[in-house]
Parts: structure tokens; sequence; C-alpha cells
């Protein structure tokens, strides 16, 4: 199979669970951050303002991963002490709800950090 080229084609290569949860990462993401351009950077879907990524979101086999600057992440450390997260990633169980509200005050928050503070990607 070749790689996908646009996010569409992203989440079609996926399983049905997979694909829903993805699907609705991205309204989310679209929701939120109208404004956002979408593609794919390192493969996967990426939301970015004036050329800067402000979030990436990736699926795997069991989850998929919501990836923001690790500042962000430090902002909600206390929100997300029942997730799992790495570097900037949250790791979202297929298995579970998307916690809607809280990852749409963290884009908010990443695109303040980015118009105000100048904090660029990783």
């Amino acid at each position: 199979m070749n790689k996908p080229q646009t996010v569409d084609e992203y989440l079609e290569s996926f399983p049905e669970e997979a694909a829903r949860r993805l699907a609705e990462l991205r309204q989310l993401s679209r929701t939120h951050v109208p404004q956002a351009d979408e593609g794919l950077k390192w493969g996967n879907p990426a939301y970015s303002l004036d050329g800067t990524i402000m979030f990436i979101f990736a699926g795997y086999q069991q989850h998929a991963n919501f990836v923001f600057t690790p500042s962000t992440l430090d902002a909600f450390s206390a929100e997300l002490a029942g997730f799992q997260t790495g570097k900037g990633s949250i790791k979202l169980p297929y298995s579970g709800p998307v916690p809607a509200e809280l990852l749409g005050r963290m884009m908010a928050h990443r695109i303040r950090e980015f118009r105000e503070d100048g904090v660029l990607w990783m």
C-alpha cells in the first residue's frame, strides 16, 4: 500500500474503530481551529498556522496520540494525570471517550502561546 497523501487517505488506512476515533479528532481540530491549514507532517495529520505546526495526531493499533508542544502539555499536567503522556503527547485509547473539552482548551492554549509568546514547534 502506498503512503497516504491526504488526511482522508490517512484515515481510510485504519480499521473502522480507529478510523472513527481519528475522524473525531480531525473534526475536533477543525472545530476549534478552523483557520488552521490541514496536512500531513511525518505521515500524520497536522494543523498549522502561518507555517508553524500547532498540533498533530497519529493513529496506532490500540490508541491515538495527540501531540502538542511540551509547554502546552505542562500547562495542563494536573488535568492529564489520568492519561499516559510523553514529551508532548497524550495517549488516547480507542476504548475510551475523547476528552473533547480538555483537548479544546489545550488547542486554545497552544494557539495563544504561539500568537502571544512566540512558542514554535518542538
